[in-house]
């Protein structure tokens, strides 16, 4: 497998410095529109894991929003997988490289929406993803295969989703992924910063279109920017955090493969990012203690968007060891049959964690009791959204793999 990474920013240069620990592939050109950026990941991962790592990486300038460019450094370096790892705006000319070059493709962003000319708010226009399904007959006639939306969200959120589908539940009113964090990152003078993870323009546009759900009967349809808010309480410790819709990937994928009543996708936005004071309260009560400032308040007449109760970190920031990476994601699975769940699952696991990140499934709080210290509030947990979801007793104690 011969892989060219393109972007070197901070997801690309997390992916390119995480690969050297692994050995499925047999080389990874890092490629960017400045050489320096990708030259100093692989200069990184040299003096990390030495020179013997060091070797199955080379570096490339590439200009991502020309398809030719993307074409010809694969064609060059005879790649057989093509990982998009910039904002999604360049989604449309490195998807097209890739099918040029005769490689596959990987991203974690699909391609951008366009709102409906005259119904913005209740009707969707060009959708997330619309551009490259269209293209699906062409790449499955080259053989070609393209995983769009393949992240952690878009992505590891939908293989959860797909999983709770075929072994959990026998029917499911709603795929609900919620987005909240607790991060908190500081400047040099111990204030609270915002510093996203990713391009603060993607932050920004993707909350601030309209939010896209999906209904069976009805299909897809928008909303009013952060409609329908809503306390989620976020497991790890990060508690109750307002959450509202906005419009993500999960929401056009998962009803393509997956039988439920409704999809949506919620962020845990600062509450004065989308309410005044004077609106009312989310609907719904509060579960779990209350943590002060779990809404939050933010310095200043601005909007600045923001996950959860804290503020994403991001490369190149400024940091202390304050800083508290403690990122979650939660999906919640509603159902109206509570059933035990199929048998045959493996063992419970001391920790279901992933390799290099701590990403739980909500779920697996109420299926998991071998950890004492969930006892409580495994009791105390009766369900994973709202007030009609899957009870306790309806998942089987054994841990999910």
């Amino acid at each position: 497998m011969r892989i060219l990474l393109v972007g070197a920013g901070g997801v690309g240069d997390a992916f390119a410095k995480i690969a050297a620990t692994r050995s499925f592939f047999e080389r990874i050109v890092v490629s960017d529109y400045d050489p320096a950026r990708a030259e100093r990941t692989v200069a990184w991962i040299a003096a990390k894991h030495g020179p013997e790592v060091a070797a199955r990486f080379s570096t490339s300038a590439i200009d991502a929003s020309d398809a030719e460019s993307v074409a010809s450094v694969a064609r060059e370096h005879q790649i057989s997988h093509i990982m998009n790892a910039v904002e999604p705006k360049f989604v449309p000319t490195i998807f097209s490289g890739a099918f040029a070059a005769g490689a596959d493709y990987l991203d974690m962003a699909m391609s951008l929406s366009e709102r409906h000319p005259t119904a913005p708010y209740s009707e969707t226009g060009v959708k997330l993803g619309d551009e490259q399904f269209a293209a699906a007959g062409a790449w499955e006639a080259a053989g070609r295969l393209a995983l769009v939306g393949m992240g952690v969200e878009p992505g590891l959120s939908d293989v959860f989703a797909r999983y709770a589908s075929d072994v959990l539940f026998s029917a499911i009113d709603e795929l609900g992924t919620r987005d909240g964090a607790n991060l908190v990152v500081r400047d040099q003078d111990g204030n609270e910063i915002f510093a996203p993870s990713f391009s603060i323009w993607t932050t920004i546009e993707e909350c601030l279109n309209p939010p896209v759900i999906w209904e069976k009967g009805r299909g897809w349809f928008t909303t009013p920017a952060f409609s329908e808010p809503q306390v989620f309480d976020f497991p790890e410790g990060i508690g109750p955090v307002e959450c509202v819709n906005v419009e993500h990937e999960e929401v056009l994928l998962m009803p393509r493969w997956i039988d439920a009543q409704r999809v949506t996708f919620k962020y845990g936005l600062g509450a004065r990012v989308h309410r005044n004071p004077a609106d009312p309260a989310p609907a719904g009560p509060r579960r779990g203690r209350a943590h002060p400032g779990a809404l939050g308040s933010w310095p200043g007449d601005g909007v600045a968007p923001r996950r959860g109760r804290g503020r994403a970190a991001g490369p190149g920031d400024a940091r202390t060891a304050d800083v508290r990476e403690d990122l979650r994601g939660g999906l919640g699975h509603r159902h109206r049959h509570r059933r035990v769940a199929a048998g045959g699952l493996p063992l419970p696991r001391e920790r279901q964690r992933m390799d290099d990140g701590r990403v739980r499934e909500s779920v697996r709080r109420l299926a998991d009791r071998a950890e004492s210290r969930d006892r409580s509030r495994v009791a105390r947990t009766r369900c994973l959204v709202g007030q009609r979801s899957a009870r306790a007793r309806g998942v089987r104690r054994h841990g999910i793999p």
